[in-house]
């Protein structure tokens, strides 16, 4: 798999910076930073303005107030391209225009690299197997299942090479063999180098990443940010049911959180 590791062809760091962000009434006074080799997951109520803080961050929505910046610029001075190059994006429900072949859709993930299309195929072949999603090239787009395109669209976040990785659900739909896959998939590029952000309800699954004292968690509501614990935390479970309205649970290892179904019965 790509490896973003310093002094490896074509790495770039980079930084994303957001100062007390305001969207109208979506969100209010919302800051944070990621970095490469830097793990957030952001978590809330659905409502809360995870997808609207996604948009601003990737730069489709402009926010009324505040700052963002990517490696010390506005966002005002950035070209499509150069955006590709250090953010790339997994949203929950992709929108593929139209039938094509599994390999075609993960090398349109490397549209800002000017290369030939042999190379481009070469490249979307290797980000497939490092998936173990060889098996999957030839095939069309709307000829495989849920969790085949899954693996298909994270192969496509690692031929585009962005140090920064913004994935909103990534096992949504998912039986939970797929799910494990999915996570750990991830995983593997956030310990590779990669900045991940990463939007969810599934924080049982979230230890699957890698280690839980370097994972950020961030709590929404109403627009605002009201957690902020690492994943280890002996806090984290009750600003989870604070958060969510349910009570939560740690397990007997760091990082292992889920939802007290005892308390609820």
């Amino acid at each position: 798999m790509t490896s973003l590791a310093a002094g490896s062809p074509g790495a770039k760091l980079a930084k994303l910076s957001a100062r007390a962000l305001c969207l109208g009434a979506r969100l209010c006074d919302v800051s944070l930073e990621l970095e490469a080799g830097q793990c957030i997951v952001l978590t809330g109520p659905n409502g809360s303005g995870k997808s609207s803080l996604l948009r601003v961050l990737l730069g489709l929505e402009m926010p009324d107030g505040g700052q963002l910046e990517l490696d010390g610029r506005s966002y005002d001075g950035w070209s499509r391209i150069e955006l590709a190059s250090r953010l790339g994006w997994l949203p929950q429900r992709p929108g593929l225009a139209e039938p094509r072949t599994v390999e075609e859709l993960v090398a349109a993930g490397r549209f800002r690299f000017r290369e030939s299309e042999a190379v481009a195929r070469a490249a979307a072949e290797r980000a497939l197997a490092s998936l173990d999603a060889t098996e999957l090239v030839g095939r069309r787009t709307d000829r495989i299942s849920g969790g085949e395109l899954q693996r298909v669209l994270l192969a496509t976040l690692v031929a585009q090479q962005a140090p920064l990785l913004l994935v909103d659900e990534p096992a949504n739909h998912l039986d939970p063999e797929q799910q494990v896959a999915a996570y750990r998939a991830l995983g593997r590029l956030w310990q590779q180098g990669h900045g991940l952000l990463v939007v969810t309800h599934e924080l049982g699954l979230v230890r699957l990443l890698g280690d839980p004292t370097r994972v950020r968690v961030l709590g929404l509501a109403q627009g605002r940010v009201v957690l902020d614990e690492r994943l280890d935390s002996p806090q984290l479970p009750a600003a989870l049911a604070r958060l969510s309205g349910v009570p939560f649970r740690s397990g007997g290892r760091p990082g292992d959180v889920s939802i007290d179904w005892e308390a609820l019965e």
